[in-house]
């Protein structure tokens, strides 16, 4: 919120100096008397030959024309700012959990249940086959009784394999898959 006040803070000055000076412009300096210098007398006694009116413009307004520049520049970056603070959400850091959660789990709980109840449905069908089959099948078996595509068989039963919950053997063109002990044990001591 520091950046958005400071822009709009930036804005209103900007404006009202945009103000200022355009009352300046106009009113003050028109009616400031300007001296005649031997430039004025050149132009008057040419008579307008080189497409002059033989008046020469006060020599302020070349500042006032930089210092309008620059005002415009405040309020254009004022604005761009602005709209960029308020239409454009802040990334925030993630805030870091300092307490300790500690998952509660049921003491009839097995390991087999625990993890059964993280994974998505797919990897569930792929999991309770290999589970009616004794914790041991070839992979396109278990494809074709879980219905999914081979690639996505595949692909969940590497993710098994890498988290060490079934092994993989090669048998032939396919995959020999086994639960892994320590799954399969705690599943059948409960």
């Amino acid at each position: 919120m520091q950046k958005v006040s400071f822009f709009l803070v930036l804005l209103v000055v900007s404006v009202v100096s945009l103000i200022v000076l355009f009352l300046v412009m106009f009113y003050v300096l028109p009616s400031s008397s300007t001296q005649t210098d031997w430039m004025d007398d050149m132009w008057s006694h040419m008579g307008g030959m080189m497409g002059g009116t033989g008046q020469v413009s006060n020599p302020y307004w070349g500042y006032f024309g930089i210092l309008f520049v620059i005002v415009v520049g405040m309020v254009v970056v004022s604005v761009g700012c602005l709209a960029y603070f308020f239409l454009i959400p802040e990334i925030k850091p993630p805030t870091q959990i300092t307490q300790n959660k500690t998952i509660q789990t049921s003491s009839n709980s097995s390991a087999y249940e625990t993890v059964l109840r993280t994974l998505t449905k797919d990897e569930r069908k792929i999991l309770e086959v290999l589970e009616m089959h004794g914790g041991k099948y070839l992979q396109k078996y278990i494809r074709a009784e879980s219905g999914l595509s081979r690639l996505k068989t595949h692909r969940i039963l590497a993710r098994f394999t890498e988290r060490g919950m079934v092994t993989l053997k090669k048998s032939g063109n396919t995959n020999q898959v086994q639960i892994a002990e320590w799954l399969k044990k705690t599943k059948d001591n409960t």
